[in-house]
């Protein structure tokens, strides 16, 4: 049987995670999920790849307040800027009209001093309308509501490695527990009781693979990506899990069957 076995959100793209045990989807994600943005004076997005220690930022969700923390400093709570906050156009990869309202300096000038570096932090107030995309809208992620992973395949991974690492290097959404490794390259649309998910392409996995997220760390230079690249090198780079788009939202919980149609 196939079933959920971890669900996660990132508030904050590219901050630390949230454990939950249910994922409310909305069509343009899960409910909560970077919903907010770290960015440089530029407008564009900053991430755990020239910032490695944006991992060691904590976040938690109380309602919609915001609260950033960590181990060296007092922790922050943000509301989302209200209607009347200063609206700002942000950059997400090649999506460089994104609509947001920024968070105001106390949160600007705590981030700064926490990343030793200029920046801002903002919030997407109308995720169903701010980034629309071909198929639908999406939040502050890289390019798709969802991401989707498989136990199976992780253990395959680190049969192959000296140091095994963790499902969060992968910063999932969804992590389906099966005994098949690499099922998913097969799977197009997964039942998860009334909810319809299409898987539309692998993803492709960068540097921040290798970062250790609770630390911000990098415990061996250069893996998993450099095991991976010798079998799962496809064309567009090296893959683990699935993109995915949300045919049909709802609640999902950990335990949840999963039907897969290939």
């Amino acid at each position: 049987m196939i079933r959920l076995a971890a669900l996660y959100i990132h508030p904050v793209k590219s901050l630390h995670r949230i454990d939950r045990t249910a994922l409310d989807l909305d069509p343009w994600g899960p409910k909560g999920d970077r919903r907010w943005l770290v960015t440089g004076s530029d407008g564009r997005f900053m991430t755990q790849r020239q910032y490695p220690a944006m991992a060691r930022i904590f976040t938690a969700l109380d309602g919609a307040v915001l609260t950033l923390a960590t181990q060296e400093h007092t922790p922050l709570h943000v509301e989302p800027p209200g209607p009347d906050a200063e609206t700002v156009t942000v950059s997400v990869w090649k999506d460089h009209d994104i609509t947001a309202r920024d968070a105001g300096d106390d949160a600007a000038h705590w981030l700064s001093n926490v990343l030793a570096t200029p920046c801002r932090l903002v919030h997407m107030a109308d995720p169903a309308h701010a980034r629309p995309t071909g198929f639908g809208s999406v939040s502050f992620a890289d390019g798709f509501p969802l991401l989707v992973t498989n136990t199976a395949s992780l253990d395959d991974l680190n049969a192959r490695l000296d140091q095994p690492v963790p499902m969060e290097r992968f910063r999932p959404n969804i992590v389906v527990e099966t005994d098949l490794p690499w099922a998913e390259d097969t799977w197009q649309r997964l039942h998860i009781g009334d909810v319809e998910l299409d898987l539309v392409k692998p993803c492709s996995r960068c540097i921040v693979t290798t970062i250790d997220q609770e630390s911000g760390t990098i415990p061996v230079p250069r893996e998993p990506l450099r095991t991976m690249t010798g079998f799962r090198h496809r064309p567009g780079g090296v893959m683990f899990g699935q993109n995915a788009v949300i045919r049909r939202a709802g609640t999902i919980r950990i335990g949840d069957t999963v039907l897969s149609m290939p």
